[in-house]
């Protein structure tokens, strides 16, 4: 692969097949935990319109493109950086079972070790999930509270649980994920599948039927977009797949790709939160928006 080339790749979807995913979207400037140190407070930008990177961890600001990104990411050369995007992307396109993962990002991830799985009960946690507009109980059906140990100090976050034993993990101020990360698929034995890009959707989606009859479906969780194309032949088993992904520009580009392959069985449910990231945004701001126009009508 040219320079040239793997510049061309976008960079949000780069992150988020090597696991990263944004803590905040604001316009056209995606802000995430940075992936070159320990933070709590987001300092690594990417403005998606000139496909960049800023990056402000540790007091100094660095920046530049894909390949910039990639030779410091895996502390590698030029050279070698362009042939892992060659094994990489091949891995891809080969719709291996679950995408290549390079070595650097192994080690990174396997210094997260579960200690101890509980149910959802700390205050912490159900606040924070009260502030997502999640019902308590629905929350406690579908999730679990995880402590984990990471860099020799003890954390805590809400887990949701995939399908090879690992966690998608979230609290307040940190999102990250044991291994193995794997999509959730919840089977209900029907014909119809939701899509979800992560849990706290999901949930949401759940909360938006808690007061009234939901439609029969299984459900698939992502846990990240980079799986979308090797989940795309369980979504084929169904006759309906009703795709509840991010507004952003990976998710317009997973949803083309469907419609693409068959615009009868895939349905792009995006238009109910259309001025919104996600569906979760749409539920925790849609009834303060509508409240704000209210009192400007007013």
């Amino acid at each position: 692969m040219k320079i040239s080339e793997a510049n061309a790749k976008d960079i949000v979807e780069f992150l988020s097949k090597l696991g990263f995913e944004p803590y905040q979207k604001r316009g056209i400037h995606y802000w995430y935990l940075s992936p070159f140190g320990d933070e709590k407070t987001p300092s690594f930008k990417v403005n998606i319109k000139l496909n960049k990177w800023y990056d402000w961890s540790g007091g100094e600001k660095k920046g530049g493109d894909l390949v910039n990104f990639g030779t410091r990411y895996f502390n590698c050369s030029v050279k070698d950086f362009l042939a892992k995007m060659d094994s990489y992307y091949i891995s891809i396109t080969a719709h291996k079972t679950q995408p290549h993962v390079i070595k650097a990002k192994q080690e990174k991830d396997a210094e997260i070790e579960v200690k101890s799985v509980r149910s959802l009960t700390s205050f912490a946690l159900l606040n924070y999930m009260k502030k997502r507009k999640i019902p308590q109980h629905i929350g406690q059906r579908y999730c679990q509270e995880v402590h984990y140990e990471l860099k020799g100090k003890m954390y805590y976050s809400i887990g949701f649980k995939n399908d090879a034993g690992g966690y998608a993990m979230r609290n307040e101020y940190v999102k990250s994920a044991s291994t193995p990360n794997v999509p959730t698929f919840i089977n209900n034995g029907v014909k119809d599948v939701a899509v979800f890009e992560g849990f706290f959707d999901f949930l949401s989606y759940k909360a938006m039927y808690d007061k009234q009859q939901e439609p029969q479906r299984n459900y698939l969780i992502l846990n990240s977009t980079s799986f979308f194309e090797d989940k795309l032949p369980l979504m084929q088993e169904h006759e309906k797949v009703h795709l509840y992904l991010d507004n952003d520009k990976t998710g317009d580009k997973c949803v083309g790709q469907a419609v693409s392959l068959d615009k009868e069985r895939f349905i792009d449910e995006r238009h109910l939160y259309k001025n919104y990231n996600d569906l979760n945004d749409w539920l925790v701001n849609f009834g303060l928006s509508q409240k704000q126009g209210t009192r400007q009508h007013l």
